[in-house]
C-alpha cells in the first residue's frame, strides 16, 4: 500500500527501466455479457476459490527488491486463462512486469468510461524471526489468513481478480470495459510498475474511472465505523541536507564541525510546522469522521471551520493522531543520517535526508525556501533528489464511480459514515490522477485497528471472513456501477 517515511522506504528508485519491453502473451479482450444474470450469481463459490488464489500468491514470493512479479503475473494469467478469459503480460525488466487483461461491453472500446481495477504484485520485506508464522507459508489459522501481502496488497489482487471471474462467470451485461491490471514495484517507487505501464502501454490500461488500494472500511468493537475512500495523495520528496566544513582530528575539535552544524539543522526542522491547509477531500473527511468519533474528538473536528477556534482545533487533531497532522499540512521529517566513517576523525561532510509530503497542488520549493530561512546556516544547503512523483490533482466527489462506492457502503453498512479522505502517503493512484482517471483507493476488508497495524510488520494477516466480506463489497460496487 502507501509509502511511509521511516517506517516504509519504498520512494527510494530502483534501477533504470530496462530499454523496450517484451510481450509474453498476446490476447484479444474477452468480451462478455450474452444474458443477463443476478448480480450475486455464483459469488459465493467466487470468494471460496479466491481464498486459495490468494494462499497461491502469497506463496510467490514477490518480495521487493527483487520484485519477481511476473512469477505471480503468470499465475494469474493461468487462472484467467482457464476461466477463458485472455490476458497479456509485459516484461519491465527482467523477471519485473505487469498483467492486463479486459472484459469488453462491445467491439468499439471506450477507454473515457473503462474501469480499471488496479493492485501491486510485489510486497515488503519480511523478517522472518519476528514472525510466529512463515510470512510465505500462507497458514490458516484461528480464523485469519496470515502472509506477507496478505493485506497489502495481494489481498486486494485476489479481490479483484474474484470480481473479474465473477464477471465473465455470470454473463452479466456491462456498461463499459471493465479492465484488470496486476502491476510491480510499488514498494520500489513505481518505475518498473505502473510509471511503466502508464508511459509505453497506455494504450492497454487506458480508463476514465479506477479502483486501487487505499482508503478502508473500518471496524470498532465488531461494527463498521466509517468507510474511508482515498480520493487524494500527498506526493513525496526526498532532500538531502548536506552539512560541510573542515576535516580535522577529533581530539583536536573544529570550529566548524559539519556534524554539528547538520545535528543543528535537523533539530530547527524537526521544530517545524508548516501551515495548516484544507481542500475539498480533507474538509467533507474530517466533517465526515466528526459523527463517529467520541465526543471530545468529533468537538475539535468540528471545531476546525470555527474561525476563533480553528488554531487549537488543528492543533489538538495534529497531536491527537500522527495521521491527521499529516493530512493538515506539508510535512518534513528527517529520516536518514550519516556522517564519518572513524570516531577519531571530523568528517568535511555531513549528510541527512527529509522526506518531504506535499498536499495535493504544492510544490517543494516554497517549504524549502521556508526551511532554508529557519535553518540560517551558510554551510548547510539542501539538494533535491531525482525521481520525484509529480503532484497529482484530487479525484472528484461528484463522479458516478464515488456515488456507487457511496450507494453500496450504505446498503452493506448500514448507519456507518463515508468519507472520502486525503492519504499521508503515495500510491499508484498518482500516475493515474495525471492522465486524468478518476481513481479511489478502497480496500474492501473489514478491518480492525490490530490488523491494520500489521499490515507490512510482523504477522501480517486478514480475517478469512473479512476476506469473503470484501470480495463481495467489491464485487457489489464494480456490478453498480459497471452493469447495466
Amino acid at each position: 500500500m502507501a509509502r511511509r517515511a521511516g517506517r516504509i522506504s519504498t520512494f527510494i528508485l530502483l534501477v533504470a527501466l530496462a530499454c523496450g519491453a517484451q510481450v509474453h502473451a498476446q490476447a484479444v479482450p474477452t468480451q462478455i455479457g450474452t444474458a443477463p444474470a443476478s448480480p450475486s450469481s455464483g459469488l459465493s463459490q467466487v470468494s471460496s476459490d479466491a481464498l486459495g488464489w490468494l494462499q497461491d500468491l502469497i506463496r510467490i514470493n514477490t518480495t521487493n527488491p527483487p520484485g519477481n512479479e511476473l512469477a505471480a503475473a503468470k499465475y494469474l494469467a493461468g487462472v484467467l486463462s482457464r476461466e477463458g478469459i485472455s490476458s497479456e503480460t509485459y516484461e519491465s525488466a527482467p523477471g519485473r512486469g505487469f498483467l492486463v487483461a479486459r472484459l469488453s461491453s462491445s467491439a468499439v472500446p471506450d477507454p473515457s468510461r473503462a474501469l480499471l481495477l488496479v493492485a501491486h504484485l510485489d510486497v515488503a520485506p519480511a523478517d522472518k524471526s519476528k514472525w510466529t508464522a512463515d510470512p510465505f507459508g500462507a497458514q490458516i489459522k484461528d480464523g485469519y489468513l496470515y502472509g506477507r501481502g496478505a493485506i497489502d496488497d495481494k489481498g486486494m489482487l485476489a479481490a479483484n481478480l474474484a470480481v473479474f471471474v465473477a464477471l465473465k462467470r455470470s454473463g452479466v451485461h456491462l456498461n463499459r470495459d471493465v479492465v484488470l491490471l496486476a502491476e510491480g514495484d510499488e514498494e520500489g517507487g513505481g518505475a518498473a510498475g505502473m510509471k511503466f505501464a502508464t508511459e509505453k502501454y497506455w494504450d492497454k490500461i487506458a480508463a476514465g474511472y479506477a479502483l486501487n488500494e487505499g482508503g478502508g472500511v473500518v471496524a470498532k468493537d465488531g461494527k463498521i465505523s466509517y468507510v474511508a475512500v482515498q480520493a487524494s495523495e500527498k506526493t513525496p520528496v526526498n532532500v538531502d541536507v548536506v552539512a560541510t566544513g573542515p576535516a580535522g582530528r577529533a581530539a583536536l575539535p573544529p570550529a566548524n564541525n559539519a556534524v554539528v552544524h547538520l545535528a543543528a539543522a535537523i533539530a530547527k526542522i524537526a521544530a517545524y510546522e508548516a501551515p495548516v491547509e484544507f481542500n475539498t477531500v480533507t474538509t467533507a473527511y474530517f466533517e465526515g469522521l466528526a459523527k463517529v468519533q467520541d465526543d471530545e474528538t468529533a468537538k475539535w473536528m468540528r471545531a476546525l471551520e470555527s474561525p476563533d477556534r480553528s488554531d487549537h482545533a488543528a492543533r489538538w487533531i495534529s497531536n491527537a493522531n500522527p495521521a491527521w497532522n499529516a493530512m493538515l499540512r506539508d510535512t518534513a521529517c528527517p529520516a536518514m543520517l550519516a556522517a564519518g566513517t572513524n570516531p577519531s576523525a571530523v568528517p568535511a561532510e555531513a549528510r541527512g535526508v527529509l522526506k518531504i509530503s506535499l498536499l495535493p497542488g504544492n510544490f517543494a520549493d516554497p517549504l524549502l525556501a521556508k526551511l532554508r530561512e529557519l535553518v540560517a546556516d551558510p554551510t548547510v544547503r539542501f539538494e533535491v533528489e531525482p525521481g520525484a512523483l509529480e503532484t497529482a490533482p484530487s479525484s472528484s466527489l461528484d463522479s458516478g464511480l464515488y456515488a456507487a462506492i457511496g450507494r453500496v457502503s450504505a446498503q452493506q453498512f448500514p448507519g456507518a459514515a463515508i468519507v472520502p479522505m486525503m492519504s499521508p502517503e503515495a500510491t499508484d493512484s498518482t500516475p493515474l490522477r495525471m492522465r486524468g482517471v478518476q481513481t479511489y483507493g478502497l480496500l474492501p476488508f473489514p478491518l480492525a485497528a490490530d490488523d491494520l497495524a500489521r499490515m507490512r510488520g510482523a504477522d501480517e494477516r486478514i480475517p478469512v471472513d473479512s476476506f469473503r466480506q470484501g470480495v463481495q463489497f467489491l464485487y457489489a460496487i464494480v456490478t453498480n456501477f459497471a452493469a447495466r
